[in-house]
């Protein structure tokens, strides 16, 4: 009897369904953030971690697989030789913001589509994967008043826009322990930067000033990973990883503005009274760092793992329009891990949720009034399983993570963070692309 091959033709048009709904959000939707420290740089850094991974203080580099669930992480690209089922990855993320100075404060809400990624074995020792998350988030708006003579003057500084990541990756396995990969990478975004002087109304033949900066970045990047793990006694695992990402030029364009107006009786601007400097789409380059991340994990499948990373960057080298920007190289550490009482409990729900707990600190690339800005945070999560379907091929969980920390100090009048991000995510497992024979 001949054998009928079956392709999986419906659900190849769902992925395309899927990549269509979500492309159109995030053509839509505005990655945004409340922090005047993302004034420096690039703006806030994201990483490269979905929430699984967040929720375990963002330890990566040596995470495979902590059981039988695929997870897809891009920050390790060697990750991707262990996924063995069809994996996609989609979530959002919010925030809650305080930020204070002295005895001012203020709160802030901000919520965002954060991650798209798909993941797909190509054989039994690799897998490739792609998607899109955010690289760096710009966004803040505050005001100095300094004296000039005998007259106030306000200094407005106002940014918005940020930088997203679109990858595309690939990992092998060589032998039974040692996996390598690979990342291309499409950085692309706006940056934009207003800065403004404004003299009171009051001043006979005074005009405010403003500068207006924007940079249309758009170019290739490069990340990389290798991953190697060895057995202690029977069920405990040892991995070691290392992944990194090369420094290199991304081409952008640069328009500037500097126009003089005046605002009306109730305040608000009006139209530029002339433009005294234009640069309109000027060729210009952003600078990435060269970046190193190592980690360790010890785990017992399908029950606990714990992990330890340090990353290290070059940010001193970046430049932007082969301007240095003023950065100093930045260091971090996380230490974190997951635990599941019984994967395969029938009795209990609560027995197969994955429970994890992280913690991190960082010096930041930024340094203020000669004070290095820190950050430090505590993370909590979970992974819910949801029921199998199509006979027990496909697979999906909920990940949800809370994360609390802050950012800067109140030391020589600068602004405190305080903050809580929260992140959810949806990720299916299941059996695509699979050619199925019957009699």
């Amino acid at each position: 009897m001949k054998l009928l091959q079956i392709k999986m033709y419906k659900r190849i048009n769902y992925i395309a369904a899927i990549l269509v709904l979500v492309g159109g959000l995030s053509a839509q939707a505005q990655v945004t953030t409340s922090s005047p420290y993302s004034r420096y740089g690039l703006g806030n850094i994201k990483g490269s971690l979905l929430p699984q991974l967040r929720a375990m203080g963002g330890i990566s580099t040596a995470v495979n697989k902590v059981s039988g669930f695929n997870y897809i992480n891009m920050q390790n690209p060697a990750s991707y030789a262990g996924i063995s089922l069809t994996t996609i990855d989609i979530g959002m993320s919010a925030s809650v913001n305080n930020l204070s100075r002295g005895s001012l404060s203020e709160n802030t809400f901000n919520a965002t589509f954060s991650h798209l990624a798909f993941a797909a074995p190509v054989g039994r020792k690799s897998a490739l994967s792609f998607g899109i998350l955010p690289y760096s988030d710009l966004g803040y708006a505050y005001r100095n008043t300094v004296k000039i003579d005998t007259t106030s003057v306000d200094q407005l500084y106002e940014g918005e826009g940020g930088l997203s990541k679109a990858y595309f990756g690939y990992g092998y396995r060589f032998g039974d322990h040692l996996r390598i990969g690979a990342n291309l990478e499409y950085i692309f975004g706006n940056l934009q930067t207003t800065r403004s002087t404004e003299y009171s109304n009051t001043i006979v033949g005074a005009y405010n000033a403003k500068l207006q900066n924007k940079n249309s970045v758009g170019g290739l990047a490069y990340s990389y990973g290798i991953q190697y793990d060895f057995n202690v006694g029977k069920k405990t695992l040892v991995t070691l990883g290392y992944s990194g990402s090369t420094s290199g030029k991304v081409n952008s364009s640069q328009t500037f503005f500097a126009t003089r107006y005046l605002r009306d009786a109730n305040g608000n601007e009006q139209t530029a009274l002339d433009t005294l400097s234009r640069i309109d789409k000027g060729k210009s380059n952003l600078t990435l760092p060269l970046t190193h991340n190592f980690g360790i994990a010890i785990q017992q499948n399908d029950k606990w793992m714990i992990g330890a990373d340090f990353r290290m960057s070059k940010w001193s080298q970046t430049t932007i329009n082969n301007v240095s920007q003023g950065l100093q190289d930045s260091w971090g550490a996380s230490l974190g891990g997951q635990w599941t009482p019984d994967a395969y409990s029938y009795n209990s729900y609560m027995k197969r949720v994955d429970y994890r707990l992280g913690f991190n600190y960082d010096k930041t690339y930024i340094q203020v009034n000669n004070q290095n800005i820190k950050q430090m945070g505590a993370s909590l999560g979970f992974g819910f399983p949801l029921p199998s379907a199509n006979g027990g091929t496909a697979f999906y969980k909920i990940n949800f993570t809370t994360e609390v920390g802050q950012r800067g100090t109140l030391n020589n009048n600068l602004v405190k963070e305080q903050y809580i991000n929260f992140h959810l995510g949806f990720t299916l497992n299941d059996t695509w692309f699979r050619k199925y024979r019957v009699d």
